[in-house]
Formats: C-alpha cells, sequence, structure tokens
C-alpha cells in the first residue's frame, strides 16, 4: 500500500517494545516526549516460555484506549527489533518480507527476534491501515569499524559465513548518549562516554561523539556481562568438551546458556537482583556470589571498554539494574578507582541524575532507558520522507 508522507509535527506514534522479560508500549506525539499512555506487562525472566504472547497486543490496545486513547488516532506503530544484521541499519518499514527476515535472524537472536516477529503480525492485524516501522537496536553500532565488530578467526568464516560481532542495546544508548548531553550541559560531539546498559540483558558500549566505537555484545546477544538467565562470555573450549564428551546436547547446550545461567544459574534461585539482595543480606551465600560475579563482570567490561576511546568524561547507568538498584551501581563504581571514577552513594534514585559531586570526572550518571522516544523518532522520520 503506497502511502503519502507525513509530517513528523504530527504524527502519534504506538511504540511496541518486546524484550526478552517484558512487553512495554506507549504512545508518543510531538512536541513532547512524555508518553501520553503507557502499558506494560511482565512476562517473567524468561519471554520465550510464556504461552499466549500474541494476546498482548490486544491488551495494549484495550490499556491505551482506556486511557483515552482511541486506536483509531493512532498514526503509525513503531517496534523495537534487537537483531538487524547487516540488512537493517536504519527503520524500515514492515511488509510480510521484513518480517520474514527478521525471523531468519532469530538463531541470533533467540530471546529477542522471534518474540518481536509475533509481535508485529498482531500488531498488524490488529491495526491494519496504518504504517508499522522496525527500528533495530543492532543499527546504532554499524558505526564499529572492521577491528571492532571482527573476531580473530579464518577470513573465510567472516566473508563466506557473516561470522562477526554487531552489538546491541543500540536504542538505549543511544538515548543515553543525548540525555547525558543535556544533563551535562555539553556538546554530544565532544563527548566520550560508556554506556552500562544493565537488566535482563546487560552490555557496554564505548560511544565517542555519539558514535558507537566498541561493545561488549558480539554476533549474539549472548556475548559479554553476566546477565539474568545468559552467561555471557565463557571459554569457548568449555563448548566443545561438553559437545565432544557429550555431556549435553546442542539443545541443551543453548537452552542453558540463553535460560540457565548468568544469575539464575549461579545462585540457583533467582535472575531478580532485588530478590538476590535480599536473599545476600538474609545469609545465602549462593546468592552473593551471583551478585559478585555480576558486579565483577560490569566492572571489567566497562574499565576494558573505555580503553576504546581517548578520554572518558561519564559513565552512564541505565537498563532496569543500572537504573533502579543504587547498591549494584555503588559496588560497580568501587571497583573503578582505577579509571578516575569516584564512590557514589548506594541510594537508588529514581530520577535522570549526576549521581558523582561536580566536578569529578568521569561523571557518573544515571539515565532511565527511553528506547520509546528513539524508536517513535526513528518512525517520524521515515514517514516524513516516504
Amino acid at each position: 500500500m503506497d502511502l503519502a508522507p507525513l509530517s513528523a509535527d504530527r504524527v502519534r506514534v504506538l511504540v511496541i517494545n518486546a524484550g526478552s522479560s517484558s512487553l512495554k508500549a506507549s504512545v508518543l506525539e510531538p512536541p513532547g516526549r512524555d508518553a501520553v499512555a503507557t502499558a506494560e506487562f511482565d512476562w517473567g525472566a524468561d519471554a520465550t516460555r510464556v504461552a499466549g504472547r500474541d494476546s498482548a497486543i490486544v491488551e495494549v490496545v484495550e490499556a491505551i484506549a482506556s486511557a483515552g486513547i482511541a486506536p483509531s488516532t493512532i498514526d503509525a506503530v513503531g517496534y523495537r527489533v534487537v537483531h538487524g544484521g547487516t540488512r537493517f541499519t536504519a527503520p524500515t518499514r514492515i511488509d510480510d518480507m521484513v518480517i520474514k527476515a527478521i525471523e531468519e535472524l532469530s538463531s541470533l537472536a533467540p530471546l529477542h527476534n522471534r518474540i518481536a516477529a509475533e509481535t508485529i503480525r498482531a500488531g498488524r492485524d490488529r491495526l491494519p491501515r496504518v504504517p508499522h516501522v522496525a527500528v533495530f537496536d543492532t543499527a546504532f553500532h554499524a558505526s564499529l569499524t572492521p577491528a571492532a565488530y571482527r573476531y580473530a578467526v579464518p577470513e573465510r568464516w567472516f566473508r563466506d559465513w557473516g561470522i562477526r560481532r554487531f552489538g546491541f542495546h543500540g536504542l538505549s544508548v543511544a538515548w543515553s548518549t543525548g540525555r547525558a548531553a543535556e544533563l551535562l550541559q555539553r556538546p554530544l560531539v565532544e563527548l566520550r562516554l560508556v554506556v552500562a546498559h544493565l537488566g535482563s540483558g546487560c552490555s557496554v558500549t564505548a560511544v565517542d561523539a555519539g558514535r558507537s566505537a566498541e561493545t561488549s555484545m558480539g554476533m549474539t546477544p549472548l556475548e559479554g556481562l553476566v546477565m539474568g538467565t545468559r552467561a555471557g562470555s565463557i571459554d569457548p573450549g568449555v563448548i566443545l568438551d561438553l559437545l565432544r564428551r557429550s555431556l549435553l546436547s546442542l539443545p541443551q547446550l543453548e537452552d542453558a546458556l540463553d535460560h540457565g545461567s548468568g544469575l539464575l544459574g549461579v545462585s540457583g534461585m533467582s535472575a531478580d537482583v532485588r530478590e538476590l539482595l535480599a536473599a545476600e543480606g538474609a545469609g545465602d551465600e549462593a546468592a552473593a556470589l551471583a551478585l559478585e560475579l555480576f558486579v565483577r563482570r560490569a566492572a571489567a567490561g566497562i574499565a576494558g571498554i573505555a580503553s576504546a576511546i581517548p578520554s572518558l568524561d561519564a559513565l552512564v547507568f541505565t537498563g532496569g539494574i543500572g537504573e533502579n538498584s543504587g547498591p549494584i551501581r555503588k559496588r560497580i563504581v568501587d571497583r573503578l578507582g582505577v579509571l578516575g571514577i569516584r564512590e557514589i552513594a548506594a541510594n537508588d534514585v529514581l530520577e535522570d541524575a549526576l549521581l558523582s559531586a561536580p566536578p569529578a570526572r568521569p561523571a557518573v550518571l544515571r539515565i532511565a532507558a527511553r528506547e520509546d522516544v528513539v524508536i517513535a523518532d526513528g518512525v517520524r522520520a521515515l514517514l516524513e520522507t516516504a
């Protein structure tokens, strides 16, 4: 269906963010950033194991209608899609072929892309008369140089099989960089940042003048830091050994690394930091170990990624854990004195804020992830030029 270009100053966008643990929806309209309606559905630690996910779109539309936003007033729907591979490096109008391509990338993001495709189909069925647009997490990292996205594997692996790094959480990082410039009252082009997105999935990204310079996640969202149910980086020899000795089948191994590792695997009880902190306080040694691993790997990731930029102006914490857990932020920062980062308080801060005392540099910031704003802006920019 051919559609006339839409003026960005009037496009009301329903943003659908189907993550690995929840579905978040918000309605945004210019010129403000605040959502005029929101809805959220908690899928637990692992959305792939929840039945009836497609019904969440129906509930979303009902929820925003209850908030006074009639479905007929929605001009466009924008979706967060985690993996766009090398094909999708900008917001893309969705058709059947795009959905198929998103599904074909599911092997590289099994906790995300399949759910995204399923959600998109449900959204198109529920709101068939408006344009639907996919906005990709990997797109922000299209600025990575070959030295940042290549693995040290045989050339054929890259050339013929596409083995390379992509990076994720790009929408969150894009928002955090712009918001950091506002909070620090400095032009973005002057800033060098490390953004730590800590949530169900975790990553760190070095940002130089608004562009991704290095990031911890790789070809898939499994690489890098310890996460909720994902192992993060481990010795590939461990995987080879488990397969060689037939201790686990390939499906069992995939399931363990995606669904049974990380905070959940080490603690044996939960992927929720709040529950683990409470258990640690009650003397649970496994919970304490899980948190220590999480903190150590996050701090090491931040310190390592900072080497990709000439200097460091600020460390940004974002994502569910990064935004909401003061104790975890403090434990991480306490390990980063080598970068000149000074101590911060362990208290929970519930709004965007400078956590370090000025004029400390690098500064430490807490910024709430607003992927919905980045998605809505991407949708409007695409439709205005369509």
